[in-house]
């Protein structure tokens, strides 16, 4: 397959293009607000490694758990497919409360207003909850029109997702100018998020966003820009009109959890499940633990390589950032079982070795809006059932969608090979 067909990951590419679609969708694109406003941040957060030619069955996680964390708990943004549909199971407790009355669209975004500075207010948007709660309006002070929303769902408040809808980003994948997380008195946590529309900023519209996740699992998120519109308008002011603070109180305000309480409940289905063909679970290898990957990957570094960042996941993918005194250099991998399916791609695009190892390497751009950026990779998938698969890639630049900090990656393409067909690998298995 030619070179310049494999450019950014399928993952990111596919998440670029649904971001550019929901432009045209003026009613439901804030509806996607409901789940924390990340809107799909979580995968253009991270660049992933795809099967070399471009194998869309080689993709990592693509459409499942997109957020990268990092070691301290924090994260990059919440699962807004979830969050967004309300879809997720209310805790326990509160089936024994009774359902609370519906809340119409017209009565959300007249609280929306309320809670606003003295403005003026145009093109007025909302959903009542009974289907997927969101307000949207463009709010002006008098310093310049900016779109604001708020959005609702329904988390677990034991969960992963928490973590993710309140942490702060990882900034090797998201720039933003300032975060804060914090436990609120109430035992609600929020976190404060100044940030842009767009991780590459490509443009200068700012997002500005708080989210809230209460002890009872009530999701509110909250939204503003420094322009009238998310993306296709030049910006107007040189801020979104809220501060942090002002964010906050509008967020926390209680009215808002009686919102999340009057989303319906979604009764889980009681049709029993049908066994499937593949493998029993009890076969399955456990995910490897990304501690373990990310350990495993530092030491396989070459000498003269300087360590200045790391985060991943807590399974799968990890990432180190290094630097040999030429400039910081991104170095990613991803470390999956049942990756059968893309026997045949590397075949294709690279050699068997003698013990049955498939490898194959490419040489390609890392990155289509961002020029000069390049993404070598290593990709190897080991025998057995397991279908055991490294990939590890190497940027020219430290951080996702920077611009390059050096000529070439830091590793080259024969110590890519090397590291990703290293047999420590396989004492992760």
């Amino acid at each position: 397959m030619p070179g310049d067909q494999y450019q950014t990951p399928f993952e990111e590419r596919l998440s670029a293009a649904l971001h550019d679609a929901g432009g045209d969708f003026d009613t439901d694109r804030t509806a996607l607000v409901a789940g924390g406003r990340s809107r799909g941040r979580r995968a253009l957060t991270r660049r992933r490694a795809g099967v070399v030619g471009g194998a869309v069955a080689g993709v990592a996680l693509v459409g499942v758990g997109g957020a990268v964390l990092l070691p301290q708990g924090k994260s990059n943004g919440p699962d807004v497919s979830a969050a967004a549909s309300g879809a997720t199971s209310r805790p326990s407790a509160s089936a024994t409360k009774p359902a609370p009355p519906p809340v119409s669209g017209d009565t959300i975004v007249g609280e929306l207003k309320k809670l606003l500075p003295e403005g003026e207010f145009s093109q007025e948007n909302a959903r009542g909850s009974g289907d997927g709660p969101y307000a949207y309006l463009v709010y002006d002070d008098g310093e310049g029109a900016a779109a604001m929303n708020v959005g609702f769902a329904r988390v677990d408040p034991g969960s992963p997702q928490v973590r993710e809808l309140t942490g702060c980003p990882d900034e090797t994948f998201t720039p933003y100018d300032d975060c804060s997380s914090t436990r609120l008195a109430d035992g609600s946590l929020l976190r404060l998020l100044k940030g842009y529309e767009y991780p590459d900023k490509r443009v200068d519209t700012k997002y500005w966003s708080a989210d809230l996740v209460t002890t009872e699992g009530q999701h509110v998120s909250v939204g503003e820009w420094n322009a009238p519109a998310q993306k296709g308008a030049p910006v107007s002011r040189p801020e979104p009109p809220l501060s942090t603070e002002e964010l906050k109180e509008v967020a926390t305000a209680e009215v808002w959890r009686k919102v999340v309480d009057a989303i319906p409940e979604t009764p889980k289905s009681t049709k029993p499940t049908k066994p499937t063909k593949s493998a029993p679970s009890d076969t399955v290898p456990p995910a490897v633990s990304g501690k373990d990957i990310t350990e495993t990957l530092a030491g396989l570094l070459p000498k003269g390589l300087d360590v200045v960042r790391k985060g991943g996941q807590e399974t799968e993918y990890t990432y180190v950032v290094v630097d040999d005194g030429r400039g910081e250099s991104l170095v990613q991998v991803n470390v999956q079982y049942g990756m059968h399916d893309i026997a045949d791609h590397l075949r294709r695009n690279g050699e068997p070795l003698p013990d049955g190892t498939l490898v194959a390497t490419h040489q390609g751009n890392g990155d289509d809006r961002v020029a000069g950026v390049l993404m070598w990779t290593a990709d190897t998938l080991r025998p057995g059932k397991d279908g055991f698969r490294v990939v590890i890639s190497a940027f020219n630049n430290g951080a996702a969608h920077a611009e390059p900090s050096r000529g070439n990656p830091a590793l080259t393409m024969d110590q890519l090979r090397e590291m990703a067909l290293s047999p420590e690998w396989d004492k992760l298995r």
